[in-house]
């Protein structure tokens, strides 16, 4: 949470020498409509990230149970990671910096750097630098991610929106179903179907229907936004 207060601190003080401004640029008081925004979009993008492991059921036959020792303090513990993570990501990459760029350079580019910076810094967070095929999916998923995201702040002048995308992404991935490196959270996999047994076809339906179908249908409500 230090972290966290530290990046407000530098980004207030980004912002103040760039314009004499303040934190407003990143449209954080709650509103009603700020609110809502991020309640419809966070239930629409987890709902795709659920999608995957619906699928690996169908087509993997893989299975998953509810952890036998889940308890309040884990589950919120684990939410929490993720919010700081979330917290610190979009600090970072649909913060003030980008803020700045759109001023200096137009939205269109600033989103751009923002996306590609974003799908790089994805190759040291999930420690692929060396796979060059790794590499270049996580450069692509994460980026066209980012790319959504930083196109969320740029519609609605805020983070809501770009945090609610990333929230529900990563909760349902993380703690909904016990991914990544927080340790096993609500759901556990208790049948484990290799990815070999199933065709490319398949492969791609799993991991990628998902989350393309998430990045088009957020990009499409945020094209409609008004």
């Amino acid at each position: 949470m230090l972290g966290i207060v530290i990046q407000l601190a530098i980004s207030w003080l980004v912002v103040w020498l760039f314009e004499k401004g303040n934190l407003n640029c990143l449209g954080l008081l709650p509103a009603k409509k700020r609110l809502a925004d991020f309640g419809l979009f966070f239930i629409i993008t987890a709902a795709c990230s659920a999608l995957v492991f619906l699928l690996q059921m169908l087509i993997a036959k893989q299975s998953w149970q509810l952890n036998p020792d889940i308890s309040f303090l884990l589950i919120l513990k684990g939410i929490w990671f993720v919010v700081k993570a979330v917290l610190f990501e979009e600090l970072i990459f649909r913060g003030v910096l980008l803020y700045v760029l759109i001023k200096k350079i137009g939205a269109t580019k600033a989103i751009v750097i923002s996306a590609a910076a974003f799908g790089i810094y994805h190759w040291f967070s999930h420690e692929l630098w060396g796979n060059p095929v790794q590499m270049a999916i996580e450069f692509f998923t994460s980026g066209a991610m980012g790319l959504v995201l930083a196109y969320g702040y740029t519609k609605t002048n805020s983070l809501y929106v770009p945090v609610a995308i990333h929230l529900g992404w990563n909760i349902v991935q993380m703690v909904v179903f016990s991914g990544n490196t927080i340790g096993e959270q609500v759901f556990i996999e208790v049948l484990r179907q290799p990815v070999v047994t199933v065709s490319y076809f398949s492969y791609f339906i799993m991991l990628l229907l998902p989350i393309v179908s998430c990045l088009m249908i957020n990009w499409w409500m945020l094209k409609k936004y008004k």
